[in-house]
């Protein structure tokens, strides 16, 4: 014949119960928590990966014989471009996202295409001072947006791969960061433009491709340093941007030499002028 359970056995019974169903629950929460971060991380990265890029028409290869003595100003201008475009991608990768559906075309391409127009008309400007003033350049200044991972076309007529950090233009086309990149530090390079000697008529527009291509090494090599912060050695910089920069460099103001050496005498000594430094 059984016998009931004492009364302290069936409240031990209720409150083991009890206790389980408090754990299980509270492994089911912390589970789905788990799910939900899991979750949000996947769709930021997503989203982060989603960054389109700007995609600007060439202004140097629509450019008259530029005057020597308007070489250095459209020079500065034609880096500046580049680094408009590297600013204008910076915002895009950082406000991803957000805004409404006009956002981009609002507070992006407007602005970007309304900084373009007073760059390119300097550029003009400086050239009318001593030749005929090139007409028509202002329709260049629109720029429109690729598709994720696209890459962006430079200002100066070369592309910009990925969204690029922030920079300003220094003399020579060098470019320093500001903004996300101030941390990192800003990669400086030496002036090459300066350095040249008269450029023969029939090698201006391939050198003015190759010191754009100079401009662009150098804000592509920020970018990386911008995107690159805390990874590695204390050898990183060195060996993941500012070598392989220099080797960039060294290539490119070779093909500027050999072009000028083709109708005059070639310069020597230029190669001196491909390695970076890093400044913070």
């Amino acid at each position: 014949m059984s016998r009931a359970l004492p009364k302290y056995n069936k409240r031990r019974v209720v409150m083991i119960g009890g206790a389980s169903a408090v754990v299980l629950s509270a492994a089911v929460i912390a589970g789905s928590a788990l799910a939900g971060e899991a979750h949000n991380n996947t769709q930021n990265a997503t989203t982060k990966a989603a960054a389109n890029t700007v995609n600007c028409p060439a202004v140097a290869p629509s450019l008259p014989a530029v005057p020597a003595s308007a070489k250095a100003e459209v020079d500065r201008n034609l880096a500046l471009l580049n680094t408009q475009i590297a600013e204008a991608n910076t915002r895009l990768a950082n406000t991803v996202g957000q805004g409404g559906p006009n956002f981009v075309q609002n507070a992006i391409l407007g602005p970007l295409k309304d900084k373009r127009v007073a760059t390119v008309n300097r550029i003009a400007t400086a050239i009318g001072r001593t030749a005929a003033k090139p007409q028509g350049l202002d329709a260049l200044a629109p720029c429109t947006l690729n598709g994720a991972g696209g890459a962006a076309a430079g200002g100066a007529g070369t592309g910009a791969t990925a969204p690029s950090a922030p920079a300003t233009a220094q003399a020579g086309g060098a470019a320093s960061g500001s903004g996300a990149a101030t941390a990192a530090g800003t990669i400086t390079c030496p002036d090459v433009a300066s350095r040249l000697p008269a450029v023969p008529a029939s090698a201006k527009a391939e050198v003015d491709r190759n010191l754009a291509l100079l401009n662009t090494q150098i804000a592509e090599a920020n970018t990386r340093l911008a995107n690159t912060v805390g990874q590695g050695g204390p050898n990183f910089v060195q060996n993941a941007i500012l070598g392989p920069l220099k080797d960039k460099r060294v290539s490119t103001i070779d093909r500027i030499a050999i072009s000028i050496g083709r109708t005059a005498a070639k310069p020597t000594g230029l190669d001196t002028l491909a390695a970076c430094t890093l400044t913070k």
